[in-house]
């Protein structure tokens, strides 16, 4: 792969370009990422918050997470789609949405988090690391 990769919200009012490798894509299966992805699972691509330019007006909303730590959100105000997710308290970090990406090809996790609430007909790919909750 090479970088930079752009992407974008479904109506591209909100445009990035990620300049490099993430450091981890992680596949969450909690209740909230399966009501976020309204599938079995949501995908994560952890990036130093330096490594990503974005363009477009963002809305943003927040909640406790289940770690007791905020779990703030960005996203379109226009089509509503998620762009990325923080932590306040770990500004370095962002949990880019990466199925917005031009190129999804990066999108192979590397771990799989929350097992204990997946979907019973999903399963894992064997050689990726698992964690029953937040590792």
């Amino acid at each position: 792969m090479t970088y930079p990769i752009n992407g974008s919200c479904q109506c591209g009012g909100v445009r990035y370009t990620l300049k490099a490798a993430p450091l981890a894509v992680i596949a969450c299966h909690c209740k909230a990422c399966q009501k976020l992805s309204t599938s079995a699972f949501s995908i994560t691509a952890v990036v130093n918050s330096e490594d990503v330019e974005f363009e477009g007006e963002m809305a943003e909303w927040s909640r406790l997470a289940d770690s007791g730590n905020t779990n703030a959100a960005r996203f379109c105000p226009t089509c509503g789609n998620r762009i990325y997710h923080y932590n306040p308290a770990e500004p370095g970090k962002i949990k880019l949405k990466p199925a917005s990406l031009d190129d999804t090809s990066i999108l192979r996790p590397t771990a799989h988090i929350w097992l204990s609430q997946k979907q019973a007909w999903f399963e894992v790919p064997e050689g990726v690391a698992t964690h029953d909750g937040q590792p």
